[in-house]
């Protein structure tokens, strides 16, 4: 059997065992038989192996140049680079598809071992939400999207055809970031079809407690971190190959991952009064559904070309079927929640808006209404489309207006949230916690005036940080210093015990402080600097404080591209701070003859300095774009910081002994239950 007809061979195996193990546990769930928990967990798991192989024999059709195979003849070359030819294999939709399908079932095996610890009618409506999940991917792979056809499977030429070469990957995707965004992004939407099926199995169950909370916390944390990581990789993906100026516009398919991460963001905080208080049980089941349905729907998006953006695959026959699961998961959620809702009644009251479960609500509420702007925002070019025949886009212009002042009373509930107290909060204890902050916040506001800053946005996004930055680390002193007097302990010490006892709260101050670095990134963005310039050799032109020459320009080839390298000159003054290097790349061997850009950064914690060659006339000008854009590396420092406090949050416990159990099944043999 040749390698092709295998791949295709194991994913149909694939697809047979996991509608065996889809059903085996929903009949688990009903009848309580522990054999047909054991076969379906044992079915499902398989799934991982197979896909996994399959996976693995497209990459090898990819390294090997078979072009006989249509999928490897659209999406790479014989010239493209060994390392891009392995991450070509999710460049396009049947690619990027079955990698889908590979992570759902990464997910399913180590969510289906866990749940064999604690075996009941809940985990197994729970696996039956994993199996479906994965057939419906697998079908459309197999159906729809198949990435082992051969050529003479789809266009009509000779059976065994093989061209001499591939198309190649689009030049826009061959970039680093783009290697790593794509399978991090995929695992963050992917990653949140665990808590939905505890949620699914909770309700189905009517196992409604705590339970279902305290086993999806960590499960929605892995995904919620890995969707921000990817939006993140995408944003630098886009600010030095898109070449326009920016790492985050507001495009469709970047709003469609942003949907998701919102609600689960609310989700991972309101949570956490329902661990301590036992309230917002139906929100928090609201939630996690809703972070759900928008992961299918952002796909929707990205696979249907129902919206337009450089992020968006070719328009597919498959966006129906992405349509109709967002329509089955709202449907199947809605209709669960409405018949437990009895079941999902608070155990107490909300006593002060001034605690630390108002600052939570508010903070969902502000949470859900960013998510409900992006989504209008995002949508209303389609719906004015539908209703008045007449696409009426909306720009950053909107986003901004309504976006930045929610961020802004977001960053104040970063700083806020923590020092309230349960129930209700003293006026002793606001201004025990609240005074040093906020004086640091106003000597924060006169240092922004001191040096001219009149954005009113960008002052007191500045002093929020401010604010917020010394609310934590004062969070961090108290702790030591009451640790140190309990257990006397010196300061460090006792520091990196709150640490080793606390991990949650204390690594999510980190993870705070990453959002506070990435803020001040983001405000930087008030003061970019832009110009266009037609220059000759020896000319210069300035901005921001710098001063360009450009020095002419060498061109060169190489197998995919004919590369121009420009040369700027950049200076302060007459001192001389070296030399920039924006090119532009000519796929001579395509169809199209694209073009790419390189785009030429100097960058420090101040700003960037962010050159674009645009390309040349006859006259021998060389056209650029120069942008300053103060504080952006800010923004990827501050992804570095969340990252480690990410890594603090989940990082395990000591192991302590696990007591396995089964709660409401029988053991049958057949039919028969076994004494």
């Amino acid at each position: 059997m040749a390698i092709p007809e295998f791949g295709q061979f194991l994913l149909y195996l694939s697809f047979a065992l996991v509608a065996y193990g889809t059903f085996a546990s929903l009949i688990s769930a009903m009848s309580r038989r522990m054999d047909m928990t054991v076969s379906a967990e044992r079915a499902i798991q398989s799934t991982f192996l197979l896909i996994g192989v399959a996976f693995l024999l497209l990459e090898y059709l990819f390294l090997t140049d078979r072009f006989d195979v249509y999928y490897v003849a659209k999406a790479s070359s014989r010239d493209l680079h060994t390392g891009y030819k392995l991450t070509a294999i999710w460049s396009s939709m049947e690619g990027s598809l079955l990698l889908w399908s590979l992570v759902v079932a990464v997910y399913s095996y180590f969510a289906v071992r866990k749940m064999s610890g604690s075996r009941g009618p809940m985990s197994s409506y729970a696996m039956s939400v994993l199996g479906a999940t994965q057939l419906f991917f697998l079908g459309v792979v197999l159906f729809m999207e198949n990435p082992f056809l051969l050529i003479s499977d789809v266009e009509n030429v000779p059976v065994g055809f093989k061209p001499p070469d591939g198309q190649g990957m689009n030049p826009l995707l061959v970039h680093p970031a783009m290697a790593i965004h794509p399978p991090i992004l995929y695992a963050g939407y992917v990653g949140f079809v665990v808590p939905f099926a505890y949620a699914i199995g909770a309700l189905a169950s009517k196992h409604v407690d705590a339970e279902w909370i305290q086993t999806t916390r960590r499960w929605t944390l892995i995904p919620w971190f890995l969707l921000g990581v990817g939006q993140l990789l995408g944003g630098k993906w886009a600010y030095v190959v898109l070449g326009w100026g920016g790492y985050w516009g507001w495009d469709p398919v970047e709003n469609a991952a942003l949907l998701p991460w919102l609600t689960a963001t609310a989700y991972l905080h309101s949570v956490m009064i329902q661990e301590k208080k036992g309230m917002l049980k139906v929100w928090n089941m609201v939630l996690i559904l809703l972070t759900y349905t928008l992961c299918l729907f952002g796909t929707f998006l990205t696979r249907s070309g129902v919206v337009s953006s450089v992020h968006t695959f070719a328009q597919s026959p498959i966006g129906p079927f992405f349509l109709g699961a967002v329509i089955v998961t709202a449907s199947v959620g809605s209709l669960l929640l409405y018949l437990r809702y009895g079941m999902l009644k608070s155990e107490t009251h909300y006593d002060s808006p001034v605690s630390r479960e108002g600052g939570f609500l508010l903070n969902n509420l502000l949470f859900l209404g960013a998510m409900f702007a992006v989504l209008w925002g995002t949508m209303f070019p389609v719906i004015s489309e539908a209703v008045t025949g007449s696409k009426i886009t909306v720009g950053p212009p909107f986003f901004n207006t309504v976006m930045i002042p929610i961020g802004l009373v977001l960053m104040l509930l970063t700083g806020v949230g923590p020092l309230l107290a349960w129930r209700k909060t003293s006026m002793r204890s606001l201004k025990r916690h609240f005074t040093m902050p906020t004086v640091v916040s106003l000597i924060t506001v006169g240092i922004c005036a001191a040096f001219g800053m009149r954005d009113a946005y960008a002052t007191i996004s500045f002093a929020l940080c401010a604010f917020v930055t010394v609310s934590i680390f004062a969070e961090y002193h108290r702790g030591a210093v009451a640790r140190g007097k309990s257990s006397d302990e010196p300061y460090l010490l006792a520091l990196w015990t709150l640490f080793g006892r606390n991990k949650r709260r204390y690594g999510g101050y980190i993870v705070h402080f990453g959002f506070v670095l990435m803020f001040i990134g983001f405000t930087g963005n008030a003061f970019n600097q832009q110009t266009e310039v037609a220059l000759r050799k020896g000319e210069s032109f300035e901005l921001g404080g710098y001063k360009l020459t450009y020095e002419g320009y060498d061109q060169t080839q190489n197998p995919l591209t004919v590369v121009i390298e420009t040369q700027l000159g950049v200076y302060t003054g007459q001192k001389r701070l070296g030399t920039l290097f924006p090119e532009q790349h000519v796929y001579y061997k395509r169809q199209d003859q694209q073009r790419t850009t390189e785009v030429a950064i100097r960058s420090n914690l101040r700003e960037d300095l962010y050159i674009l060659y645009e390309g040349m006339n006859d006259q021998d000008q060389a056209f650029f774009t120069a942008y300053v854009n103060p504080l952006v590396m800010w923004v990827w420092i501050g992804c570095w910081v969340m990252t480690f406090g990410m890594i603090v949050v989940i990082w395990p416990d000591k192991k302590r002994p696990i007591r396995r159990r089964s709660v409401g099944l029988r053991e049958t043999r057949g039919r028969e239950a076994v004494a």
